[in-house]
């Protein structure tokens, strides 16, 4: 019997716009995606530093999770991961239905310097609400994100999903994280070329440095410079202190002149995963061509493995370390970044440290150079 060929469905992505004076911005109704994002820039010029899969707009074969469609940008993830082990009953998709069911359109309202876009969604596998707030502010080149969970009892991992295009040239940009004690790759095969997926790391290793991360071929490879390692997909995890008022990651593009900065309660989100995506996937709809791509992933989880792994005992969380939140129906849970533009001077090379100060936060490189930029930095510390 002749193999009937998969059926292809054109995959529209639907969105809703938020604009101000610094910032444009869109919000996928499917998953909450937020994405393309222009920040207009002093000089005239404007950047858009996240990213949209190059699929998008193509007919897709069918049976493809609604995240992987439309696959862009940022969007919050509970539970965050693959989420392929049922967890007490619940079998959730990848990243959880926030990344693949419609979110409903409350208002969009202005206030002062501010106008936000409120969304909710209802979720059925474990029932509870959460509501979805991005707010932009006038003379920022920032976007403040905001999820509040209502009714939910039990251990969730979570997590954001900032994805970032690099310009197609190696080494173009530095990457920097603060507030982390050591890093580990993935300690299960992330691709297997049985299945036409490459990885460069060696499973499990751990690291001090990400100027100096050992690959499975042998020696070492800095992770602190994008892009890299073409042809590869990877993943690791730096485990964070969570002692800092807030937590920071940073992509430094010095050609550009700007420094793309993500801010977090680290209490809330403990640690960075980083997703190398070069090009390393030669499975539909991949097919060798998503390239130039970081995902910058603030988390509370086991990796990207899912809730089962993440709520369960792992090696971390028998070491003390969270890889979970429990939650309550009584106490709502509030889950806030900042994503912002940072112009940089001629020389700042790298993100070695980010300062709270009056009305905003420094930054400072290592090769001695600042960059002020003003936001409300009380979203995400609270105080």
């Amino acid at each position: 019997m002749k193999k009937k060929s998969p059926v292809l469905t054109p995959r529209p992505v639907q969105t809703w716009s938020l604009q101000n004076d610094c910032v444009d911005a869109s919000i996928s109704e499917i998953g909450g995606m937020l994405a393309p994002v222009k920040f207009r820039l002093p000089g005239g010029r404007s950047v858009s530093p996240l990213a949209v899969a190059p699929w998008t707009g193509e007919d897709l074969p069918d049976g493809l999770p609604p995240l992987l469609q439309n696959l862009r940008g940022d969007f919050f993830c509970a539970p965050f991961g693959g989420n392929g082990t049922p967890y007490r009953g619940e079998k959730h998709p990848p990243h959880g239905e926030t990344a693949n069911l419609r979110w409903t359109l409350d208002a969009t309202t202005h206030a002062g310097d501010a106008v936000t876009l409120h969304a909710h969604m209802r979720t059925g596998i474990r029932k509870g609400r959460i509501d979805k707030r991005v707010t932009l502010r006038k003379g920022q080149t920032a976007v403040y994100c905001e999820q509040v969970l209502q009714g939910y009892s039990g251990r969730m991992a979570i997590g954001t999903h900032p994805c970032v295009q690099f310009p197609d040239m190696e080494g173009a940009a530095r990457i920097s994280v603060g507030g982390w004690r050591w890093g580990q790759v993935l300690p299960v095969e992330f691709e297997s070329p049985a299945s036409k997926g490459y990885s460069s790391l060696r499973q499990g290793a751990k690291f001090r440095s990400l100027g100096k991360v050992p690959l499975a071929r042998g020696g070492f490879t800095d992770l602190s410079t994008y892009p890299a390692r073409r042809g590869f997909e990877d993943l690791v995890m730096l485990i964070g202190d969570g002692k800092a008022p807030f937590g920071w990651s940073a992509v430094t593009f010095p050609a550009e002149r700007y420094v793309l900065l993500q801010l977090k309660n680290p209490k809330v989100l403990r640690h960075t995963i980083l997703w190398l995506s070069n090009g390393g996937r030669h499975y539909a709809p991949w097919n060798g061509r998503h390239v130039n791509v970081l995902g910058v992933e603030e988390v509370t989880s086991y990796f990207h493995l899912g809730l089962a792994e993440s709520a369960r005992a792992n090696p971390l969380s028998k070491a003390g370390i969270p890889t979970s939140v429990t939650l309550s129906p009584r106490t709502p849970f509030r889950v806030a970044t900042i994503l912002a533009v940072v112009p940089i001077p001629a020389g700042f090379d790298t993100v070695e440290s980010v300062h709270a100060m009056k009305g905003g936060v420094e930054l400072r490189s290592a090769s001695g150079k600042c960059a002020r930029a003003t936001m409300d930095l009380a979203f995400v510390t609270g105080s």
